[in-house]
């Protein structure tokens, strides 16, 4: 009660301790820290120390145990379709399938069928798994995407690529043609070879000429000594006539 009195009274009569504490402000730093010397520099980058990489879980180094599905019997039926294509087919080719219309499509089928060409769509999962062991191994590095078959019993490669051009969404990669892979360059190039029967025709007429010329040949050399004989003959005859009017 006397220290309360003691403070009220101080208080009133403006009295004030001896001791203060004043609160001083920071002087301003004028030093600042030196860059480090370049070749301190460099000696504290060689000797840094590098902690030890942790080691690399053995689940990261071993791969995965993958377990084969059972194939369905769907799958069954779509890899025996595919077999009886690639069996009946001459003409296989490849061509990458970019964003299409439905109603394109239909164009594009009526108009290859025109030509007896087919269209023919499967997984790239179902040809990898039936190509991989066939001769038509080869092919697989095609089957990127979105991809379809263009199969035909007969070589039609000119036909083809007449209508594939009016569709720009379709691209050809590749071709097995009468078990032969091509590229696209090369089916293009085969598509320039004349059919069957222009060159069954041009054989015909070369070996006709080159009959006509032997028979003329064979009977060159006896119809030239038929003529040197009967031209002989005639200066026999002619030197006989003349010798009796001379003896006479």
């Amino acid at each position: 009660m006397a220290a309360c009195m003691g403070q009220w009274v101080a208080g009133r009569l403006g009295w004030l301790p001896t001791l203060q504490s004043v609160r001083h402000g920071s002087k301003a730093v004028t030093r600042h820290r030196k860059a480090m010397h370049f070749d301190r520099q460099k000696l504290m980058a060689l000797t840094q120390y590098i902690a030890p990489k942790p080691a690399v879980p053995e689940r990261c180094v071993v791969p995965r145990m993958r377990f084969k599905k059972e194939e369905t019997g769907l799958d069954i039926l779509i890899k025996k379709q595919l077999e009886k294509v690639l069996s009946e087919n001459k003409m296989i080719a490849v061509f990458q399938k970019n964003p299409l219309t439905a109603e394109e499509l239909l164009l594009l089928r009526h108009q290859l069928l025109k030509h007896s060409i087919h269209l023919k769509f499967f997984s790239n999962r179902i040809l990898r798994e039936s190509l991989s062991d066939s001769k038509y191994q080869n092919l697989l590095p095609l089957f990127i995407g979105h991809t379809l078959l263009v199969v035909s019993q007969e070589v039609k490669v000119k036909e083809m690529l007449k209508v594939m051009r009016r569709t720009p969404h379709i691209h050809l990669l590749g071709a097995c043609i009468e078990n032969t892979i091509l590229s696209k360059q090369g089916v293009v190039s085969c598509s320039k070879v004349p059919s069957m029967a222009v060159i069954h025709g041009e054989l015909v007429s070369s070996l006709t000429l080159m009959l006509s010329e032997t028979c003329s040949l064979v009977m060159k050399s006896p119809l030239y000594l038929t003529a040197l004989l009967e031209q002989y003959v005639k200066e026999q005859s002619a030197k006989a006539v003349e010798r009796p009017a001379e003896t006479s």
